[in-house]
C-alpha cells in the first residue's frame, strides 16, 4: 500500500514539474512571412515635343513612402519599361539633370496592373530658356527647332551683356559666329568682357555648346584658335588646345566613347565626314577635366565637362525662373546614385534620406560644356552626327 502510494506521489510530482517546464520554454521561432510588395508596371515611349522623334537615354523615375527611387532609361528607340510603388506616384521623365528638359505625369499606379502612358502626356518639355549665336557654317538652331523646341537668336555684341546671356539656361555658339558679325571687333581675343561672362555663366549652371572654330570662346583667338596658348579664351591652357589643323577628310569607325551616349543611340561606331579644311582637332587635353564621347582612334572629337569654376565669378541667378521651384540633387540609394532635379519642397525629406545638392559626378554647381568638333552643316548633310547633336541638345 506504501508503495502504491510513494508510486502516485511521484506521478503528481511528475505530472507538475513536466507541465511548469512545457510552461517556460519559449514558444518555437517562426519566420515571418515577407510582406508581398504591391507594385504595377508602367510602360511608354518617350518623345520630343514634336511627338515624333524618339528620346533615348531619358531616365523615368518615381519614389515609393520611403523615398526610395524606383528608375529605369528609355532604348535607342524610346521606349520603357518601369516597375513602380502602388498607389499616386508622380512619374518623372528627365534627360541630362532634368534642370532643362524634364516632363512630370501624376498617375494612380495599381497592383498587379499595367499601365501604358499614351505619347500625348511622355513628351519631353522644355523647361530651359536657350539661345543660340548665328554661325557662318553651323545651324543646331535648325536641330533644335525641328524638335519641336524653341530658340532664341542672340547677337556675337548680347554676349558682353551678362544681364543678357543670364537670362539664359542654355547657350549655343554656332561655328563661325565670331567671324560672322561681331560689330566691327577686329581682334575677338582682346573681348575680355565676353570671357568673363560666359565663365560666370558656366559657373553659376548655365550650359555651353561650342562647336569647331568656335572652341575659340573657350581657348581664345579670333575667328578660331591656330595655336595653343592663344590669348583670350576662359578654359586654362593647361586644361584644353585646339588647333585649326584638321584637313578635310572622312574619319570611318569613329567610337562613341560614353556608355550613356551609345545606349541612347543604339550605335556605338559611326563615320563622321570632315568636308570644310582647317577644322579644330583637339591636340591635347586633360582627362580629369573633360569626358570624351566621341573619338577616332586616340583622337577625341566630342568632350564634355561639368567641372569649370571661376573663384573670382560674382555669384548669380541664371536661366528659366520656372527653376526656382526645383533643385538638382544627387539620389544616393543603396550605393546606387542618379542626379535628377525634384520639386524644392521635396528636398529637405530627400537630404534626411541621405541625398546631397547637386550633381553626382561633381562637386560643383557648374552647367555643362559640351565642345564638338563636328557640328550641322547649313546644308544639313550631317549624316550619323545628327542623333549625336540631339543628344547633346537635350542633355546641356
Amino acid at each position: 500500500m506504501r508503495k502504491l502510494s510513494y508510486l502516485f506521489l511521484m506521478f503528481i510530482l511528475f505530472s507538475l514539474t513536466g507541465c511548469k517546464m512545457t510552461e517556460d520554454e519559449p514558444a518555437p521561432f517562426t519566420t515571418p512571412k515577407p510582406v508581398a510588395f504591391k507594385k504595377g508596371v508602367v510602360n511608354g515611349t518617350v518623345y520630343a515635343k514634336n511627338g515624333v522623334k524618339t528620346i533615348g537615354g531619358a531616365i523615368i523615375f518615381t519614389f515609393d513612402d520611403n523615398h526610395k527611387i524606383h528608375m529605369t532609361t528609355s532604348g535607342a528607340d524610346g521606349k520603357f519599361h518601369l516597375e513602380a510603388p502602388a498607389g499616386n506616384r508622380i512619374i518623372h521623365i528627365q534627360t541630362g539633370d532634368g534642370s532643362n528638359f524634364r516632363t512630370e505625369i501624376p498617375l494612380v499606379v495599381v497592383n498587379n496592373e499595367t499601365h501604358t502612358l499614351p505619347a500625348s502626356v511622355s513628351k519631353l518639355n522644355q523647361i530651359a530658356n536657350m539661345a543660340y549665336v548665328k554661325g557662318s557654317y553651323d545651324e543646331i538652331e535648325d536641330i533644335v527647332i525641328g524638335l519641336g523646341y524653341t530658340v532664341s537668336q542672340i547677337s556675337y555684341d548680347d554676349l558682353k551683356n551678362m544681364s543678357t546671356i543670364a537670362a539664359y539656361d542654355v547657350i549655343f555658339l554656332n561655328c563661325g559666329s565670331r567671324s560672322q558679325g561681331n560689330s566691327g571687333t577686329a581682334t575677338p581675343n582682346s573681348d575680355t568682357m565676353i570671357y568673363d561672362n560666359l565663365a560666370t555663366f558656366v559657373t553659376n549652371g548655365g550650359s555651353l555648346y561650342a562647336s569647331d572654330w568656335d572652341v575659340a570662346y573657350l581657348l581664345g583667338g579670333n575667328s578660331n584658335t591656330n595655336a595653343c596658348n592663344t590669348a583670350g579664351g576662359f578654359i586654362p591652357d593647361a586644361l584644353l588646345c585646339s588647333t585649326n589643323t584638321g584637313p578635310s577628310t572622312t574619319f570611318t569607325n569613329c567610337t562613341v566613347a560614353n556608355a550613356g551616349l551609345a545606349g541612347a543611340l543604339g550605335f556605338t561606331s559611326l563615320d563622321i565626314q570632315y568636308d570644310l579644311g582647317s577644322w579644330q582637332r583637339i591636340i591635347n587635353y586633360d582627362a580629369t577635366f573633360w569626358d570624351v564621347l566621341v573619338s577616332h582612334s586616340s583622337e577625341p572629337l566630342m568632350i564634355r565637362t561639368n567641372k569649370f569654376q571661376q573663384p573670382t565669378a560674382p555669384q548669380m541667378a541664371v536661366g528659366n525662373s520656372a527653376n526656382s521651384g526645383f533643385v538638382t540633387i544627387c539620389h544616393n540609394d543603396n550605393g546606387t546614385s542618379a542626379t535628377i532635379t525634384i520639386s524644392q519642397s521635396d528636398l529637405q525629406a530627400h537630404l534626411g534620406h541621405g541625398d546631397t545638392v547637386g550633381a553626382c559626378a561633381t562637386s560643383t554647381n557648374s552647367g555643362n560644356i559640351y565642345y564638338t568638333t563636328f557640328h550641322n552643316h547649313a546644308s544639313g548633310n550631317i549624316g550619323n552626327t545628327g542623333p549625336i547633336l540631339q543628344y547633346v541638345i537635350l542633355n546641356l
